[in-house]
């Protein structure tokens, strides 16, 4: 799965996100563990827009993701903005840096892209190895229920002013997955292109994800609902993980 498509509208899938107060949201996570700068890992950091405002908030960032077109994006915006980052063509349960880093955050789903619990051990190892020791570990995941009630057998259309795109959704209760698949139609002068994405994004239970940084050398400061810091609820779509490095 390059996700290289998915890249070319990846941000106008995303308009509604938010990025500034999802940015300010982490800042204020990261903050709790008493980090507020220092050398910041984005994991699946996709087309750059968190990088970008956690650069900007005074951060030295490093960006990874899997997809040369999600880091070509990226890189494009870099150049736009002025800023420098550095951009790492890595899988987040692969990474491997030149040195530590104070702080991480993965936002939007990334650890649901992780197809197995061998994967999202991986990746939790990856970033405790590579972290300082009393760092910060701030993420998000879409929950079982989200795969169950929301996402589910679903499908959604989207119809912007430049694009279409219909999204399907096929949900297997046996393991909390959600093969996903998208068909873009793209005008340009008049004629209509077609292009398709298709992945499978994994819910966990909260409690394995918990021992599963516990047993990568973290302490799980808190599990809450998204945007707070209120506790989880059973009917949270998206859950916030916060952990510090022992």
């Amino acid at each position: 799965m390059s996700y290289d498509d998915f890249s070319r509208f990846y941000d106008r899938l995303t308009d509604n996100v938010e990025y500034e107060k999802r940015a300010d949201y982490f800042c204020r996570l990261l903050s709790m563990c008493g980090i507020n700068e220092g050398i910041l890992l984005d994991l699946g950091c996709g087309t750059g827009s968190m990088s970008l405002i956690m650069a900007e908030k005074g951060f030295d960032v490093i960006g990874v993701d899997s997809s040369i077109g999600m880091l070509n994006a990226a890189q494009q915006k870099m150049f736009d903005s002025g800023r420098h980052m550095l951009l790492l063509n890595q899988k987040m349960q692969e990474i491997d840096l030149y040195g530590t880093v104070d702080c991480a955050i993965c936002v939007l789903d990334g650890i649901n892209h992780l197809p197995c619990e061998a994967d999202v051990k991986a990746a939790f190892a990856k970033v405790s190895l590579f972290m300082n020791q009393g760092g910060a570990f701030a993420f998000d995941v879409n929950t079982i229920y989200k795969h169950k009630n929301i996402l589910a057998d679903n499908a959604f259309i989207y119809d912007n002013d430049d694009f279409f795109c219909a999204w399907q959704n096929s949900f297997n209760p046996e393991d909390n997955s959600v093969d996903i698949a998208l068909d873009f139609f793209e005008e340009e002068d008049g004629v209509y292109y077609r292009c398709g994405e298709s992945f499978t994004e994994k819910a966990y239970e909260l409690s394995d994800i918990s021992e599963w940084l516990e047993e990568a050398g973290f302490e799980v400061v808190g599990i809450f609902d998204d945007m707070t810091t209120d506790e989880v609820r059973p009917d949270s779509e998206r859950a916030v993980f916060l952990a510090k490095k022992k």
